[in-house]
């Protein structure tokens, strides 16, 4: 057999193979340049150049929020020589064993990538910085912004930056180790319009780390992309005076404008300076404020639930109305045996029994809309059919369920109807005796101080609502959100609310009405107080309206607690932002003072709880 042949195709064979690998090396090393970016991180340093994150506008176009530059100090492990540590840990004000760990892990992460040795220094302070890099080759800075907060105000609503999680990393392709990202507020829900995206440089540094020029004129870089700004419908001077006037109290604020449903002011109190968690000194201060026992990161506009109290009985009067249970001119008697109530005359109308907030009259029309014979056989039954009609019809008014607004962690209160008293005390063992507490805005309902507003604004529009958000535009300050311009309407007869909006007015200006204190002149101001039981406690004050009457600018919720009735602090803070806002001035400095000087959280703390609550109202 002949096996010289097959010595040759072997031979032929290796060199064909050997031809293809040579040719396939130089193609690489010298032809093809994409090669050449690939090992930028090693020949050449890779700069990420982050976009300037958006900024955000109150309704006047003032700014709310902004950037300030900032550096990182970067390292490349390949690149650095022996230097002095002790010098340059000091230079950056870092504690040495903290400096020589973080120079260790990022050598153990790569010696060819950059790895951040110290983030976030101020411009200022890394300009006496960088003079110095030039004797530690490796080290360089790299550009970035942080957030400032001009008005320093309304830290609950915009919420703040955070350095993302390993989580965040692997979830998102976007994010690297060392990003920073939106916590709370808009700054969270509006992340990708505000951060923009990302860019690449590659640049060429000498030995003494100066940076050269651009890695072949730059043809494998990629531009930055600025984030957009929001435009919001926040009122800064009256976001201010909200603030002001909360301070030293528990509680929030939400005012709307009822013809859009921009949020004009949103404060929760105890509040914080939105400075304090910025740049290195976050954490330190995150700490202090997650501590702190008055809860200042605690979002109440946002995320507290209470029982309305007395301001349910506007939402009660209307159901009633609408179904027919009663007519305008249907009177109770204040009989103080079915429940507790204030001194006052007997209602003889729908209008006087919200302007006198009788507790026995809304608790009569509760048992008419509960228990109406819908079904004769078992009274059980009847109640829930009854409580099914009413539970649906309150979630027509964006009750007991999440609002559809821009801000994260929303909460959306409770509305209890039969699937819920089944649950809590077994079907068919309840009636109207069991749940009468609700009449009043008490027991198992609970609403969001951004809800409250909303009912507000129902009233105020006498039917419809459009759901409230802080954002009117994106990018664009003349292009509105879309979704933002549909108005919802409620499950009521729009005729009714004359009636409605007249007991509300009376409420605030006429003799006996509860919230007298939101009296402004020359402005009709239509109300309702209300005093949410607390058994902790000293009860919370609540107080909602809307102004003008004849053609509303504002709807807004005032919450204070632990602090009795509605009329005493909630109506006159409302008052005061109200006349701002609508007058452009407040006429009356003896009320401002005492709002201002009022230190409630100090009186919490020193009230003794009575055997007998005070009468709500």
């Amino acid at each position: 057999m002949n096996y010289e042949g097959r010595k040759y195709v072997l031979i032929v064979a290796v060199l064909f193979i050997a031809v293809v690998f040579i040719i396939r090396l130089f193609w690489i090393q010298v032809v093809d340049d994409k090669w050449k970016a690939s090992a930028a991180n090693m020949a050449e340093r890779k700069i990420t150049d982050y976009p300037a994150r958006g900024f955000i506008h109150d309704r006047h176009g003032a700014l709310m929020v902004a950037n300030t530059p900032v550096y990182d100090l970067m390292m490349v492990p390949r690149e650095v020589k022996e230097f002095d540590t002790v010098a340059l840990a000091a230079l950056v004000d870092v504690p040495l064993a903290e400096f020589k760990s973080r120079i260790a892990e990022a050598r153990r992460y790569s010696i060819y990538k950059p790895s951040v040795i110290e983030k976030q220094i101020p411009a200022g302070q890394f300009s006496a910085i960088s003079v110095h890099l030039h004797k530690y080759p490796g080290f360089f800075g790299q550009s970035r912004t942080l957030r400032t907060y001009p008005p320093h105000t309304a830290a609950h609503v915009l919420g703040y930056l955070s350095e993302v999680d390993a989580r965040k990393v692997e979830q998102d392709p976007y994010y690297r180790s060392g990003d920073v990202i939106g916590v709370g507020g808009l700054e969270q829900y509006y992340e990708p319009q505000l951060r923009g995206s990302r860019g690449v440089r590659y640049v060429l540094v000498d030995v003494h780390n100066n940076i050269k020029g651009s890695f072949k004129n730059g043809i494998y870089d990629t531009l930055a992309v600025e984030g957009k700004n929001l435009y919001t419908g926040i009122d800064l001077r009256m976001q201010r005076l909200g603030e002001q006037l909360m301070r030293n109290k528990k509680g929030s604020i939400v005012a709307l404008d009822p013809r859009t449903g921009e949020v004009l002011c949103m404060v929760s109190s105890p509040t914080y300076d939105p400075e304090l968690l910025v740049g290195r000194i976050r954490n330190t201060n995150y700490g202090i404020l997650q501590r702190d026992p008055i809860k200042p990161l605690f979002d109440r506009a946002m995320q507290a639930q209470y029982p309305p109290g007395s301001i349910f009985k506007v939402v009660q009067a209307l159901i009633a109305l609408d179904e027919g249970v009663i007519t305008v001119n249907t009177g109770f008697p204040c009989n103080k045996n079915l429940v507790g109530c204030h001194n006052h005359p007997n209602a003889s109308t729908i209008e006087q029994a919200i302007q006198y907030s009788c507790n026995p009259y809304f608790y009569q029309v509760f048992n008419r809309i509960v228990e109406r014979d819908l079904d004769k056989k078992s009274r059980f039954r009847d109640a829930a059919l009854g409580l099914a009609e009413w539970e649906t019809r309150m979630h027509s008014f964006g009750l007991g369920s999440k609002p559809d607004m821009d801000l994260p962690s929303v909460k959306g209160g409770n509305i209890p109807g039969p699937a819920y008293y089944n649950r809590k005390y077994g079907e068919a063992r309840w009636a109207f005796s069991t749940i009468y507490s609700a009449s009043i805005g008490q027991g198992e309902v609970l609403v969001s101080p951004v809800q409250m507003a909303n009912l507000a604004a129902i009233f105020a529009n006498k039917g419809w609502y459009i759901t409230p958000h802080v954002v009117r535009a994106v990018g664009d300050p003349d292009s509105l959100q879309q979704r933002y311009l549909d108005k919802h309407i409620v499950d009521a007869a729009p005729h009714w609310f004359d009636n409605i909006q007249e007991g509300m007015r009376r409420v605030v200006n006429e003799p006996g009405g509860t919230g007298k204190n939101a009296r402004l002149k020359d402005i009709t101001v239509c109300g309702k107080t209300g005093t949410a039981e607390n058994p902790h406690g000293q009860d919370h004050a609540v107080f909602v309206c809307f102004a003008p009457m004849e053609n509303p600018r504002i709807a807004m919720a005032v919450y204070v607690e632990n602090s009795g009735f509605g009329g005493t602090w909630a109506a006159p803070i409302a008052s005061l932002l109200m006349e701002q806002y609508l007058t452009d001035t407040i006429t009356r400095p003896d009320v401002m003072k005492r709002m201002l000087d009022a230190d409630l959280i100090e009186a919490e703390q020193h009230f003794v709880k009575k055997v007998k609550k005070p009468r709500r109202r």
